[in-house]
This record gives C-alpha cells, structure tokens and sequence, in this order.
C-alpha cells in the first residue's frame, strides 16, 4: 500500500469517539466501580481506592511493579500518528506513577472487513517506534475483530516502592507544576470535523512524560497524575479529594495552545470536554471567569503532560494547593 493511499483513509471517521474525549463520563465510572472489591492483597500499595493512574504491587524489598493499560478509538487521521499517541499515552500512567517501563503489550481491536491490514500495520508500526524510544519491548499483544478501530497498550513499569508518584499524596502549600500545554482535546475535534492538521497537537501527544517524570522525581515529588480525558480540572479534583485538601489555580498561568484557544471560539469543543466540567463545576469556585477558559481548563486530553504537586525546574507553576475543604478547587 503506497504512502498516498494510506493518507486516504481518514482513520478519525471509523470511529464515533477519538482518543481519551471517549472515556466513559468520571461520574458513570465512578458509580459502576464503587463497592467492587476482591481479594485483598497486602502487597498491594495502590489500587482502586483513589483511581490512580496504575496499580502498584510490591514484589519484592525495593521492588514495586506497576501495571496499567489504556487504548482508545483514532484521535488523529494518520494510522501511523494514531499508533505513536496511544502508546505515549499507555506508557504516561508508568511514568506518571514515577515508574520506569519495562515492557508493553499490544491491545488491538480492527474492522477487518472495512479497512486494510496494512493499515493496521501502521497502527502497530507507530506504537512500536514509540516504544523503542522508551527503550523497551513490545513483548506480544492481543487482538479482535471490531465494529470500530481501536488500540493501546497493556504496560508494566517497576518503581521503589518508597518512591512512587501518588494522587493521595498531595500536601498543602507546594506548589502545582504543568509539565505540557492543555488544549490537544479541542484540536483534535476540530481535526476530526475537518481534516485540518495541527502538528504541535501530534508532537505534544507523541512526547514521553519521561523526561517530565524523572525531574519530579529528582524534585522529591511525592504526589502526581497525568491530564488525560477528565482535564486539567477533573485530574486535579481527584488528586485533592484523595488527598484531603484543596487548591488555587492561576488560569492564565496555564500554558494552552493558542490554536485550541482559537478553536473554541469557533465551536470545536467535545462533548467529553462538557461532560467533564459538567461533573467537576460544584467543586470550582471560579467567580469571574468565562465559560471558555472553564471549557478548555476541562478539555479532555490525550497523551497530555503530568500535573505535579512541587515545583519541577523547567516547567510552568500553575498555581498551589491550600488547606480547606477536600478536592476544591479555586480559579482565578
């Protein structure tokens, strides 16, 4: 299949959703998840109580695995580009949890009928390039025949286990570190709506938060997500529910692409993006500040960078956490 041919499948209209805007709502996750427990394992440091970002299992003294997987539906036109996102995007939980990766495997579902094997080869082709640039395997997969296009990763990390990046461990009185710009859930709306490119949305997505994980950690950062499909707002809201305390947030300090800023002016915005805000807004104080800066402060993101409780040498400080009232969160 030559290159022109490959351009001319438009792999973001196989799908009714793209990237992580079509995450089940947090609200819905949440009630279909709450009071499903299983065995409990005593070796198991992070679980399903706080909704991190991987579970971390303690193996041995010094030794923590940390699992996680994610994989959703094309967010850009590209099959290669799509390939290289999903991957980042699975691999960000392990360094958002302060882990190192040690392996990946594949997690494809294709419309065998409708689109070419080839196709899919780019798919793969792209999430095994972004894994050799980690510096680790893809050690085998799984695949099914689906109505729609879709693919991640399962991946395993390991971490001391007294030096694991927790969303329950955020402290009042640090400051809130941004590692990448907000705002690639918009332009990859608007991207699906008409086809325009934006290559720092791509570039952006396809950026390893390995470098970003290991000067927190060098930092001492103890507390730390990653922004996927809830949003800045909705990731921060559950770092500071889990943790107890509550934060301000400086919205003009957040670093947005100038395009997604554009975008929403002109109607591009995800109704993952609504959804989000519509579940976090009685948890904002925001007296004064537009609906579109709440709107792309609650952009669903895909393969977006870690938000960090202490200040990260390099990146932008967004704001600080404060005492008060679990998981409110102050715009200003």
């Amino acid at each position: 299949m030559t290159p022109e041919l490959l351009e001319s499948y438009k792999m973001t209209s196989y799908a009714s959703g793209g990237g992580c805007a079509c995450k089940i709502p947090p609200g819905e996750l949440e009630d279909a998840v709450r009071g499903l427990t299983g065995v409990q394992d005593p070796n198991v440091i992070v679980g399903l109580d706080d909704g991190d970002d991987a579970a971390a299992v303690r193996i041995a003294d010094g030794i923590a695995v940390i699992s996680t997987a994610d994989f959703f539906t094309p967010v850009v036109n590209n099959a290669y580009d799509w390939g290289r996102i999903a991957a980042a995007n699975a691999l960000s939980d392990v360094y958002a949890m302060g882990g190192t990766p040690v392996t990946a495997i594949n997690l494809l579902g294709w419309p065998r009928d409708v689109l070419p094997t080839e196709l899919m080869s780019e798919v793969l082709r792209g999430g095994l390039d972004v894994a050799t640039e980690a510096g680790i395997s893809v050690t085998g997969g799984h695949s099914i025949d689906s109505p729609e296009p879709t693919y991640g990763m399962a991946a395993t990390g390991v971490a001391h286990p007294d030096q694991l990046m927790r969303n329950d461990r955020a402290e009042a009185g640090l400051p809130i570190t941004l590692t990448k710009p907000i705002g690639v859930g918009i332009l990859n709306n608007r991207h699906k709506s008409t086809g325009e490119n934006f290559p720092e949305a791509v570039e952006l997505m396809t950026t390893l938060n390995r470098d970003a994980a290991q000067a927190a950690k060098d930092a001492g950062v103890k507390a730390a997500t990653d922004v996927t499909g809830f949003g800045l707002l909705g990731h921060l809201y559950k770092m500071l529910r889990a943790s107890g305390i509550s934060a301000t947030i400086d919205a003009a300090a957040v670093p947005k692409l100038d395009a997604a800023v554009r975008s929403i002016d002109e109607g591009f915005v995800s109704g993952g993006s609504r959804r989000n805000l519509d579940w976090v807004r009685p948890n904002v104080r925001a007296e004064g500040v537009d609906e579109d800066t709440l709107i792309l402060l609650a952009d669903a993101q895909t393969s977006g960078g870690l938000l960090v409780i202490g200040e990260v040498p390099g990146y932008p400080v967004i704001g600080e956490t404060t005492a008060g009232d679990a998981g409110i969160v102050t715009v200003k």
